[in-house]
């Protein structure tokens, strides 16, 4: 197996959507979804989703950067989630829910940073983005149900009417970067 790799966690939305499009990526080795950057030591899901503890769902993501660059991570991550609002995509509602890059190294910061500079300068959105970038704290692996959730469960309501659509999004604007893309 590969010994280099970096690491990095993004929240944006329910952890599934994120999982689900990450795991289809060139280069990326793992993605686990979990809970950060909050003031409970081992959350559970149902604590987590009563906003009482102050995590975000996210997803730590391993990965190759001599496949994909920690770049090419970021921009998949503002096409397939909404930067702009504030605690919230979709109907999910609470701090859990929040738009956050949470980095591992100085260069990673320095990325984020200037990837939402310039996308803001773009105009991209007509709204400011509230992507959070701090710096990570603190990291739980969701339970063990959570992990891969649209690959076990591709017909479920929600994974039909959410998730799929972002994974589709994901295959239509980075056909590049697709592990699974027609020779």
């Amino acid at each position: 197996m590969n010994t280099n790799f970096e690491t990095v966690t993004l929240a944006g939305g329910c952890f599934w959507c994120l999982e689900a499009v990450y795991d289809e990526v060139k280069g990326v080795l793992s993605v686990e979804s979990g809970y950060a950057n909050g003031h409970v030591k081992n959350p559970s899901y149902r604590a987590v989703c009563n906003g009482d503890t102050g995590h975000a769902e996210v997803v730590q993501i391993k990965f190759d950067p001599s496949v994909i660059t920690f770049r090419d991570l970021i921009n998949i991550f503002f096409v397939i989630h909404d930067p702009t609002t504030l605690n919230r995509q979709g109907a999910d509602t609470g701090t859990q829910y929040r738009s956050g890059i949470y980095y591992h190294t100085p260069e990673q910061k320095e990325i984020a940073e200037q990837t939402i500079r310039e996308l803001e300068a773009q105009k991209v959105w007509s709204s400011r983005i509230v992507t959070e970038v701090e710096p990570l704290k603190d990291f739980y692996i969701a339970e063990d149900y959570h992990q891969e959730y649209f690959a076990n469960n591709p017909n479920q309501p929600y994974c039909m009417a959410v998730v799929a659509p972002k994974v589709s999004k994901f295959r239509k604007h980075f056909l590049e970067l697709w592990k699974k893309q027609a020779v």
